[in-house]
């Protein structure tokens, strides 16, 4: 395994695509989201996530994790918002790869000229709202039981961050 110092954080290009894909595989389930995750084609991914829509964590050839970004609404009133999504690949959780790609985040929105970034996290997701708060996120709303998953009522729980940057 190699060490963090060796981790790369950069925009994601055409090539990450099946490594990517790969990740999905791997992340997303019932306790992560609650949207049912069907195998994609590798064209299917790119329409949904085109190449510059994520910054990518990368040791040597491997791709160990994403975190995608996009405005959440076309309107121009809301294009200082990123709306964001993460998941590193298993073999690499708990090894600072989540916090390198939420810090190049960071770094990003505000060369951006962003001023907030928020997520949704299901309330069963425990370790990921753990990482979240340690990242400085904050609750700015709770949908009540918006979803039911694996027989029970799940709260879906809304974060933000300020970006700090002088941009703004």
């Amino acid at each position: 395994m190699m060490s963090l110092k060796q981790t790369v954080v950069r925009i994601s290009e055409l090539r990450d695509a099946a490594q990517l894909i790969e990740i999905d595989k791997l992340v997303w389930n019932p306790k992560t989201t609650p949207a049912v995750i069907h195998p994609v084609s590798r064209e299917d991914f790119l329409q949904n996530n085109p190449p510059g829509s994520q910054l990518v964590a990368v040791m040597g050839d491997a791709i160990c994790g994403y975190l995608g970004f996009s405005c959440p609404t076309p309107l121009e009133s809301n294009r200082h918002v990123y709306e964001i999504n993460i998941a590193v690949h298993p073999s690499y959780q708990r090894l600072g790869v989540g916090r390198a790609l939420m810090e190049g985040m960071k770094r990003y929105a505000a060369e951006q000229g962003k001023r907030k970034l928020c997520l949704r996290v299901l309330a069963t997701n425990e370790n990921a709202l753990e990482f979240y708060r340690s990242c400085g996120f904050i609750e700015q709303g709770r949908l009540v039981e918006e979803f039911y998953l694996d027989g029970r009522y799940v709260d879906d729980i809304l974060l933000w961050l300020p970006v700090q940057g002088d941009k703004q």
